[in-house]
């Protein structure tokens, strides 16, 4: 959905798909780890009636490139090359999962960037059990050392992650996914409680809650990024 475009920051050719009105403000979505840009083709057209909608396949994944130097902080480094590139001076930023990650580091570092900013099923940086996942058979559409790289971040994260989240001066909405999800949700919501500022909100669709409730999830992201316009949802 949307026209598949491709752009070189800072050497590092990235894929995306933009969608929405050439004058409408900036919102930018970075997918989980795994996806790409095409996960989000079920809501990005409800964001595109008010936003010029940019999807992102981050480096390792897609249509972007596979350069074989993976993190979290490159991927960061990536976002801010992207919205240098096509001179996007201040943005909305939605991300899942591991795009959460890459979002909230980024509004951290760079906070005049964000206006606004909605992680979705996104835990704090805190460290877990370590574990090596199977790859998958057949071809795959991003690149596994990738996986294995950024797995590694994020059951070791480097604890000044955890300081920065108090640095984030963007309007922060935190949508965890409920008892279905995977992701423990007491640091779903340790996470909104370390962003000055942050709500939450939970929708009990598991982790993949834009997928599974795509209604639920732009009912509460409208709410949050347009109140004036979106009815009904409690966000708190």
């Amino acid at each position: 959905m949307g026209d598949h475009r491709t752009i070189e920051a800072e050497g590092i050719r990235l894929a995306y798909q933009v969608s929405g009105s050439l004058g409408a403000p900036p919102l930018v979505l970075l997918h989980a780890l795994g996806e790409g840009a095409a996960d989000w083709d079920g809501v990005v057209s409800a964001f595109a009636r008010h936003w010029r909608v940019y999807a992102l396949d981050l480096r390792g994944h897609g249509r972007s490139d596979w350069p074989g130097d993976y993190s979290l902080e490159a991927m960061r480094a990536d976002v801010l090359g992207f919205l240098d590139a096509l001179a996007l001076d201040r943005v909305d930023l939605i991300g899942h999962s591991m795009g959460g990650i890459v979002a909230y580091l980024f509004a951290g570092q760079h906070p005049e960037r964000v206006g606004r900013l909605v992680l979705e099923d996104v835990a704090a940086p805190l460290p877990r059990k370590r574990t090596v996942p199977a790859r998958p058979e057949g071809e795959l559409a991003y690149d596994w050392e990738m996986v294995l790289a950024i797995r590694r971040q994020i059951d070791d994260p480097d604890p000044t992650w955890l300081e920065q989240l108090s640095g984030i001066t963007a309007e922060t909405l935190v949508v965890g996914g409920g008892s279905r999800s995977h992701i423990p949700q007491d640091r779903v919501a340790e996470l909104a409680r370390r962003i000055r500022g942050g709500r939450s909100v939970t929708i009990p669709a598991g982790h993949l809650i834009h997928d599974a409730e795509p209604d639920a999830f732009m009912e509460a992201v409208l709410m949050f990024l347009r109140p004036a316009e979106a009815p009904g949802r409690n966000v708190r």
